[in-house]
């Protein structure tokens, strides 16, 4: 399946994103303010997926993404990503047949060499299971970074067609991306209070809407989701073109025009 590139082409213009993205940012500050340990954010972070997918369903967005680990959360304390490390375990162990009744298909991005075994396992376990599903595609971002996500496509590419005549296009590209097998984010959501996209899609949020609230990940839920979708439709989504021409009919540039 081939999706439009937003700096080629001019995506149809949708009510409901087609795929939205979240960084779910602030767990460990919702935890703080509460004096609580960090991990106990984490832990009610996963409540707020729980309510997002579901609410994804309902909304009839096909696709999610989750920054849930970054190539740069190694930084933090060891304690800290162990915790991360087994809740992911856990949440995998719990939550994939729920998934699957639920006709969501799960995927995983990242370079997972650096998790256990048993990481793994329940990751590629998860993956087959909800294999078969298309009511929403739930991709969950681990040990990811968008850089690497490019370079790893860059060599990939290289090796598939070792200097092509005429150079490499974006088509040579983008099959080699992380998430060839879903159209770009319309909406980009991150909690927290954080304005930056801190490494996560480089390649694919071009022409994405973002979103950014306060209110830290636990606290997100379907209401949360209505009012970043609500922001999504009112923005005027040019891709380059000017207001006028997404009011004239006429304009070659509109979508479906040649």
């Amino acid at each position: 399946m081939r999706f439009f590139s937003s700096t080629r082409d001019i995506p149809e213009s949708v009510a409901v994103p087609r795929h939205v993205a979240i960084i779910m940012d602030g767990n460990g500050r919702w935890a703080k303010k509460r004096f609580l340990p960090r991990v106990a954010g984490h832990k009610r972070g996963v409540e707020a997926v729980r309510a997002t997918v579901k609410a994804c369903i309902e909304r009839g967005i096909g696709y999610l993404t989750l920054f849930a680990f970054s190539s740069e959360n190694w930084r933090r304390p060891v304690d800290e990503v162990s915790y991360l490390m087994g809740l992911f375990v856990s949440v995998l162990e719990s939550e994939v047949e729920k998934l699957h009744d639920a006709g969501v298909r799960l995927r995983v991005i990242g370079d997972l060499s650096r998790f256990d075994a048993r990481l793994i396992e329940l990751i590629a376990s998860g993956e087959r299971r909800t294999a078969g599903n298309d009511r929403l595609v739930l991709t969950v971002a681990a040990n990811y970074g968008g850089r690497g996500d490019i370079m790893q496509a860059v060599n990939r590419m290289i090796a598939a067609s070792p200097a092509p005549a005429n150079g490499y296009t974006e088509d040579d590209l983008a099959p080699h991306l992380s998430m060839a097998y879903a159209p770009e984010p319309d909406l980009f959501i991150r909690t927290g209070g954080e304005q930056r996209i801190s490494n996560f899609l480089l390649w694919q949020l071009a022409y994405t809407e973002c979103y950014f609230t306060d209110l830290p990940w636990p606290e997100f839920d379907a209401g949360r989701l209505d009012e970043a979708i609500g922001s999504f439709r009112a923005r005027e989504r040019r891709f380059g073109r000017t207001s006028e021409q997404l009011t004239d009919p006429a304009s070659p540039s509109r979508p479906g025009h040649a």
